[in-house]
């Protein structure tokens, strides 16, 4: 049956227009970005289909144009929208990280974090370079790759933090595997990068960990800065 001959009070978008995007399922969310189904399914029955096939939200923005197009009904165009809502959604958090004093607003580093790096299948080792009153600067993919004290260089994190001009940091990687706890050498790593920068009188604020849809671990709140 097609979404338009459902009850008004069923239809996701009707449902979003009435009582807020927050009631929807992820499908339903995804229905609405899709707008139509195709032959013998609903944009409801696709939107299941694409978080069956991929486990998460995050894991759908991460997939690629090939992962993305294997779903039947899917293509370039649905990707390339994807996508760009994907990138809309990145920006408007970093406005808002831009305008406000970080240390204030750690839900809203976490949803950054979390929306720029889950569903990654590659380590990423990420920064947020700050200014004196803990506003963002600019952030920065610096390196991917196993993070080790071998492919994460000290002098390279730091001749980035003195060509931004910060005076503070907020580290972040994410762990594929799903599990945030830090390892020895996430912890290692960790206090070899906040000698190294204050040397140069640059802060490490934290250095938050992302797995999956679970909320971004901070090691400064697990006091192992």
């Amino acid at each position: 049956m097609a979404i338009t001959d459902w009850p008004a009070d069923e239809r996701p978008r009707e449902r979003l227009l009435a009582q807020g995007a927050g009631v929807l399922s992820d499908a339903e969310l995804l229905a609405i970005f899709l707008r139509v189904g195709m032959k013998g399914k609903s944009a409801v029955d696709l939107g299941r289909e694409l978080i069956t096939r991929f486990g998460s939200l995050n894991r759908l923005f991460a997939a690629s144009l090939a992962e993305f197009a294997a779903v039947p009904g899917m293509g370039e165009a649905k990707y390339a929208q994807l996508q760009a809502v994907l990138e809309m959604a990145k920006r408007a958090l970093g406005e808002q990280l831009a305008a406000r004093e970080l240390l204030s607003s750690p839900q809203a580093v976490r949803d950054y974090l979390r929306l720029t790096l889950a569903g990654l299948k590659h380590e990423v080792f990420f920064v947020l370079w700050l200014d004196a009153q803990n506003r963002l600067i600019a952030s920065e993919e610096l390196f991917r790759g196993t993070l080790t004290q071998t492919s994460v260089y000290p002098r390279e994190v730091v001749k980035r933090a003195l060509a931004h001009n910060a005076a503070a940091v907020i580290l972040a990687h994410n762990h594929p595997s799903g599990i945030a706890e830090p390892s020895a050498a996430d912890e290692a790593l960790t206090r070899a990068l906040k000698e190294a920068l204050a040397l140069v009188d640059v802060r490490l604020l934290d250095h938050f960990i992302v797995a999956g849809s679970a909320q971004p671990l901070s090691l400064a709140e697990r006091g192992r800065l």
